[in-house]
């Protein structure tokens, strides 16, 4: 299987070139990724721990999906496509906020996304070593308490959605 071919892009996010991944990891290139907010009907958030086998932050609690924009596709494509290939879901997705590449982000400029679903997750075991719903109060103790277990890049994107962002359910 041929290695994903991701959009290098400037300090502008303007794509500049492409280049596979391995190369783009290894020489801290600026590329896109986005990342899902996954909420129940409770406004309880899914997070999910990456795979032991994951190049970044193994074994790292993170977003609901998350994943690399591929190379010609935009972010609103790469969001609903991630959450399917990462947690069987489908659902509508709305855009919250856009951040910077920088060394937090590991080099990504990343798009975070929410959406509502009472589905269960099907977790994908290459991508995921498991996951659970959490309200957000239990969320931001964990955070705070022992923050080396989140990646940092949902670090940034959930202390950035609870400065901004109501918790949704579908009742709302």
């Amino acid at each position: 299987m041929p290695e994903e071919l991701f959009d290098i892009v400037d300090d502008q996010d303007q794509v500049i070139r492409q280049m596979v991944r391995s190369e783009v990891h290894r020489q801290k290139l600026f590329h896109r990724a986005v990342s899902i907010f996954v909420f129940n009907s409770r406004g309880q958030l899914l997070l999910q721990q990456r795979s032991a086998t994951k190049d970044e932050y193994p074994l790292c609690y993170t977003s609901s999906a998350s994943g690399h924009v591929t190379a010609g596709e935009n972010y609103d494509e790469t969001a609903p496509r991630e959450m399917q290939e990462e947690l069987g879901l489908t659902s509508p997705v709305e855009r919250l906020a856009k951040f910077p590449a920088g060394p937090e982000t590991a080099n990504e400029f990343t798009v975070l996304y929410r959406t509502v679903t009472d589905a269960p997750p099907q977790f994908d075991p290459g991508e995921i070593a498991g996951g659970a719903f959490y309200d957000l109060s239990v969320v931001d103790e964990w955070l705070s308490r022992s923050p080396e277990q989140f990646s940092p890049p949902f670090r940034i994107a959930y202390l950035w959605y609870r400065s901004n962002c109501q918790p949704r359910s579908s009742r709302d």
